[in-house]
């Protein structure tokens, strides 16, 4: 790996009862060492490597001890098979796993993308052991693909709309072909550009781009990983989650993380996100209920159907109730930023970062923020 890590970082591999998970940090941190922890958690299609410089600038700060943790099926932690019968459970007990053998205590926990769907589930599980939570453009805590409105409702029983059969073939081929070249839309390193980021908003430094394709080329891809096993369906658009891999994880008809709402105990937390995201939006253009929509998928029934899915206002509702009922929540909206916050604007997604871990409790809930010039040192 030591071609894709930046000066100050290093790799270690923890072997758990569950896996052997691989995990970046800062040289000289100890990942079993004494103090307070940060936890990153990464996203889909990319691994530990698009954290390594939230890593450095925690590292500087000397606040705590950051770690990074690849995911099974990503990275160089084992690729282990996914049952997404589970929805995320396979990754957030790969997670406890990872955890309990560092003996880690009172994590803070930072998810982006799916992977802020791990760090729920975990909260879920093990809401004891998290000292708080920091959510990076989440997925929707119903999942992402297949329902509506601000409750999300189910547009169909089985899901339509939603998992591995909603990925593209041409993708998902590059991906396993290993392409780092930008000349199809469809590679890897086109989609970074175009939709990990927003146009023209990636680091100036070209070795960081590639570190960030190499760490989507870890992906594994196959039914049983990336995108996953495909079903069909009679309902439009003719697709439906299967039983194994990725893309099913997040179907709704197996993850609704929902029930943070419900817990006795609420960690505070911090969602970050920028406004030209369109992976995660109200208006994804991921979502294949937004593509009938405009036009780009024949057959769309039509909004009263099949409405595409208000992913960010689904969450802030869900946050907005875990607050009513005794949690706590600051958004951070970045604007002209994409998916990637911590990639895009490294320095102010760190800035907003310490702040919550020194005054967690005391942030605001649910008061969107955008950061001034004078909230940057």
């Amino acid at each position: 790996m030591s071609d894709v890590l930046l000066p100050g970082i290093t790799a270690t591999r923890v072997t758990t009862p569950r896996l052997t998970q691989n995990v970046l940090h800062p040289d000289g941190v100890d990942p079993a060492g004494v103090g307070e922890v940060v936890l990153f958690v990464h996203g889909n299609v990319s691994s530990s490597l698009f954290w390594q410089q939230p890593l450095l600038a925690l590292a500087e700060a000397g606040r705590v001890r950051p770690l990074a943790v690849d995911l099974r099926g990503y990275g160089d932690t084992d690729p282990l098979p996914i049952d997404a019968r589970r929805g995320v459970r396979d990754w957030a007990d790969d997670l406890a796993a990872l955890v309990e053998t560092l003996g880690l205590q009172g994590v803070h926990l930072v998810g982006w993308s799916m992977g802020a769907g791990v760090v729920l589930q975990y909260l879920l599980d093990h809401p004891g052991r998290v000292a708080s939570v920091v959510l990076v453009a989440p997925v929707s805590p119903y999942g992402f693909g297949g329902t509506a409105g601000v409750e999300g409702r189910r547009l169909s029983d089985d899901g339509a709309g939603s998992g591995a059969g909603a990925a593209n073939p041409a993708f998902v081929a590059a991906l396993a072909a290993g392409d780092t070249t930008a000349e199809q839309p469809t590679s890897p390193r086109s989609i970074l550009r175009a939709f990990y980021v927003a146009p023209g908003s990636l680091p100036l430094d070209p070795r960081l781009e590639d570190v960030f394709v190499a760490a989507m080329l870890s992906t594994r891809t196959g039914e049983d990983h990336y995108p996953g096993e495909a079903a069909t369906t009679a309902t439009w658009p003719g697709v439906a989650p299967g039983a194994r891999g990725v893309l099913n994880t997040m179907a709704p008809t197996v993850l609704d993380l929902t029930g943070i709402v419900d817990l006795p105990v609420k960690p505070p937390v911090l969602w970050v996100r920028g406004d030209a995201d369109a992976i995660v939006s109200d208006a994804s253009v991921f979502d294949l209920a937004q593509l009938g929509a405009l036009g780009a998928l024949p057959g769309w029934p039509g909004e009263e159907v099949c409405p595409p899915q208000p992913m960010v206002t689904q969450t802030r509702a869900v946050l907005d109730r875990y607050a009513a009922t005794g949690g706590s929540y600051r958004e951070v909206v970045l604007p002209g930023v994409g998916h990637s916050p911590h990639v895009e604007r490294p320095q102010e997604f760190v800035v907003a970062l310490l702040e919550h871990l020194d005054h967690p409790a005391a942030a605001p809930s649910n008061t969107p923020e955008t950061p001034g010039p004078g909230d940057i040192d």
